[in-house]
Parts: structure tokens; C-alpha cells; sequence
């Protein structure tokens, strides 16, 4: 990220179906279980026509929430952080006078970082919502990162986010990938999380994993491995966050409000000058014996269906950048087979806006493509 802040104090398997030819549906309605085939059928058809995809197959976490106080403190702009009485939730707000943003009231070796969050509504250009972990604060110079960022649109457009990784300052060797959202975030929580293990990384967006990455020893230091914070903020980023900065934040619609709930902490604690501390195993080996710690079948098709759906950027494919692959670059021919060498789709994706009623004439259709 661009901007720095310094630390203040602190099942079942789906059944398959089919539509019956006509000389199955005789039979189905003759014989003695008719009615409940024929019932099955309508459940289906049903299930179908709503809009089945991998993603509804994922089973939800069983995770440990925390309050605010348990874990978090202010970053900056008090002022502008608004806690619920029960100190579950927490609103970071941008106006302008100021962003706003928290810190985790620890540094962690290794961990799960988790929360509900629901983004700014209308129009949100040039905002930058983020979610993510950091220890530039310790590290200037030599720092590691893991980001999800969410950047706000003109109205009409969706929200779009990104992942990306800095592993001992590497910010010159981003691992930038940036996605579209199966909804829309501003209209009510959706839970996001990051997993930072010792081999691996995972990105989910409601228990779905976006992003994998697995430790491979050519990384060297690009992986992150030093004792990071977890961090939220809200943040005026106009100079490049919709359309390369043409389009800035409009305060017109101030203030906006980016909700956090349900927060989650689960890692080892550790004093980050301390760098021989071992006092983390079992804490690790819990970590990576949590179900979050490992993806299962379900999940693996639900992460295959997302990425080649709503994923427009990725580091791996921009030989434009870098003309030999990462590390860590897993390359994945249907993935490869979307995008062009600088990385980016080779078709627009596109994205539905919701109709309105009318009253008069019918107006002439609007242009839907998102442009990216």
C-alpha cells in the first residue's frame, strides 16, 4: 500500500438433474413413487433456475469471535471510528476531514485474520477499503504484507477488489491479482478472511478461497515470515484507485462507512523483537489443523469457478511485467487460456445493473460493459 501509518499504542452431494424426456415423465406419473419423483424434479429445476453455482456449495467456518477491545485499538482518526455499545462492530469512516482506520493490539506469528465487513454505498469512487496485515511499522525498509483491498466505482459500476503479497520489502515484486464480487458488498456483511500459515496463504471470501499460495524455497524472503498486525482502514486514495485516478472521491456523498463485525484473531502473539521466540508451536499447529487451514474438494471447485469468472488481473500471466514466472506461480491452462500477456482478460467482463421502472417511452438501453 501507498500510505503508512505509524503503530500507536496498544452435505451431501448434489444430486444430479436432468430434464426428463416426455416418455419419462408417463412413467414417473404412472408408477407408485410418482409423486415423489415428480417432486424431486421441481426442486431441481428450482435449484437450478436460482442460479446454482459452486460458490452456494461451501460450508461456513466455525470460528471464535472476539469484541473490539479484545483485540483491536485506533490507528488513526478517532474521531472518525464509530464502536457499537456491545463493542462487537465497529464503523471506519472517510469524509473530509479524514479516513479512519484500527490495528490489532498484537503482532502474530502466523495466524487467521477474519471479519464481516460491509463496504460504502452510491457513488465510491477514488475510496480504498482495506483488510489486511502488515508490520511496516517494525520493518520500514525490509516489511511484509498481506492485502485485500476493495476499490470503490462510480455509480452504477461495482465494487472490485484485490489481493496482493510483499514478502521483506519486496513492494517492486507485488503479487497483484484483482477480482469482480458474486454481489454486491455494500448491501449487506460478507465475511473475508486471510490465512498465513508457515507453507501457505489463503484468501476467502466467504469461506470460499480466492487465492492460494504455497511456499516454495525459491521465494526466499518474498514470503512473509516476520510477526505482523492485523489492520482496517478507510482511505482517501483518488490518485489511483477507479479508472487509474480519473474519477475522485466525491465528498458530495460523504460520510462513507465501511462496517466491521464478527472479528477474529486466532495466532500466536509474539513480541516482534524477539526473533527467537519458540514459544508458538502448539499454537501453530493448531492453526494448520483448522478447517480453514486446508481446502477441500468442494472448496477447490468453488476457488476454480470463482477465478475464471470474476478474476480480470493476475501477476502470473503478465509476462509484460515480468517475463519469467514467480516462484510460486502455479500455471493453470483454463486459467491461462483468459488472458492476454499483459496479464489482464482478453474479453470485458461484464456485470448487471438493476432496472428501474419507467414511466414514458422505453429509454434506449445503456452500455453495461465494465471497463476495467
Amino acid at each position: 500500500m501507498d500510505h503508512r501509518y505509524r503503530r500507536v499504542n496498544r452435505h451431501r452431494r448434489r444430486r444430479q438433474c436432468s430434464s426428463p424426456s416426455s416418455e419419462t415423465k408417463i412413467t414417473l406419473l404412472t408408477s407408485s413413487s410418482s409423486l415423489h419423483h415428480l417432486l424431486l424434479f421441481i426442486l431441481c429445476v428450482n435449484h437450478i433456475s436460482s442460479g446454482y453455482n459452486p460458490i452456494n456449495m461451501a460450508m461456513a467456518f466455525d470460528l471464535n469471535t472476539i469484541t473490539f477491545d479484545q483485540g483491536y485499538a485506533t490507528l488513526f482518526s478517532d474521531f472518525n471510528i464509530d464502536r457499537s455499545d456491545d463493542d462487537q462492530s465497529v464503523r471506519l469512516i472517510l469524509n473530509r476531514q479524514s479516513g479512519s482506520g484500527i490495528i490489532s493490539t498484537d503482532y502474530y506469528n502466523y495466524g487467521f485474520f477474519s471479519a464481516k465487513i460491509k463496504l460504502p454505498t452510491k457513488y465510491t469512487a477514488g475510496i480504498v477499503v482495506a483488510f489486511y496485515t502488515s508490520n511496516v511499522d517494525m520493518f520500514t525498509k525490509t516489511h511484509d504484507e498481506l492485502d485485500l483491498e476493495f476499490l470503490g466505482n462510480v455509480r452504477g459500476k461495482p465494487w472490485r477488489f484485490q489481493t496482493n503479497i510483499y514478502g521483506n520489502g519486496s513492494t517492486s515484486r507485488g503479487r497483484e491479482e484483482r477480482y469482480r464480487l458474486w454481489f454486491d458488498p455494500s448491501k449487506e456483511f460478507h465475511r473475508y478472511s486471510i490465512l498465513w500459515a508457515r507453507n501457505k496463504i489463503i484468501f476467502y471470501v466467504d469461506e470460499i478461497p480466492i487465492r492460494e499460495v504455497l511456499r516454495d524455497e525459491n521465494m526466499g524472503g518474498d514470503y512473509p515470515s516476520k510477526p505482523m498486525s492485523s489492520y482496517a482502514t478507510v482511505w482517501d486514495a483518488s490518485s489511483w484507485a477507479t479508472n487509474g485516478g480519473r474519477n475522485k472521491v466525491d465528498y458530495r456523498f460523504e460520510p462513507f462507512a465501511a462496517e466491521f463485525r464478527d472479528l477474529v484473531l486466532q495466532g500466536c502473539p509474539v513480541d516482534p523483537t524477539d526473533a527467537t521466540s519458540t514459544n508458538c508451536l502448539d499454537a501453530l499447529d493448531e492453526l494448520e489443523s483448522s478447517e480453514f487451514a486446508t481446502i477441500t474438494p468442494r472448496q477447490r471447485l468453488a476457488k476454480k469457478w470463482f477465478r475464471e469468472k470474476y478474476m480480470y488481473y493476475s501477476y502470473c500471466y503478465d509476462r509484460l511485467r515480468y517475463p519469467s514466472p514467480f516462484p510460486e506461480c502455479l500455471l493453470i491452462s483454463s486459467e491461462q487460456d483468459l488472458f492476454k500477456n499483459s496479464g489482464r482478460l482478453k474479453t470485458r467482463q461484464k456485470f448487471h445493473r438493476r432496472r428501474r421502472p419507467r414511466r414514458g417511452p422505453r429509454p434506449r438501453r445503456p452500455n453495461t460493459t465494465a471497463v476495467y
